[in-house]
């Protein structure tokens, strides 16, 4: 019997230390660390409006916010505020947790730094190429992180998936 449960112990082991989910040639990791997901400001609450506003006007699907997407970008934003850096650094882990963990097909994030209000933020990336293309992407899902740092300048993740 003992070598029984020896032997399904070893398999489930192999099994869970060896599978992984990729939907690129990306590596993809993830983390089972404890995700924080605050209430939405209303700041964020204007950026999502506006996105969909936008959306609405060019005859695409609104997009539905979603708590794990909103734990990603907050942890994001919050990373920015501690490094005084705008980034897309570790973007493959937060892929990684909506594929495992909201059923992400598709992941991609604008980010940005210093903007006021959520009017001149939709706006700066509504005027970059790559930002708007995110905006128009073909997505189901979405949330944003708006964080300030000490001096009161903001930084901003905004996460788009599609299921």
């Amino acid at each position: 019997m003992k070598t029984v449960l020896n032997l399904l112990l070893t398999c489930f082991l192999l099994v869970a230390f060896t599978s992984c989910s990729s939907d690129s040639s990306d590596e993809i990791t993830s983390t089972n660390e404890y995700v924080v997901i605050p209430e939405s400001k209303l700041i964020e609450i204007e950026i999502l409006e506006l996105i969909n506003e936008y959306r609405i006007s060019k005859g695409l699907n609104v997009l539905e916010p979603l708590d794990a997407i909103k734990g990603q970008a907050y942890s994001h934003s919050d990373y920015m505020v501690e490094t005084n850096n705008v980034s897309h650094d570790n973007f493959y882990t937060r892929k990684a947790y909506l594929v495992n963990n909201a059923g992400a097909q598709t992941v991609t994030e604008n980010v940005a730094y210093g903007f006021t209000n959520a009017e001149s933020v939709v706006n700066a990336w509504l005027n970059s190429e790559g930002h708007k293309a995110n905006i128009e992407g073909d997505f189901t899902n979405f949330e944003v992180s708006a964080e300030q740092n000490e001096d009161g300048k903001w930084y901003y993740t905004n996460i788009f998936i599609k299921k």
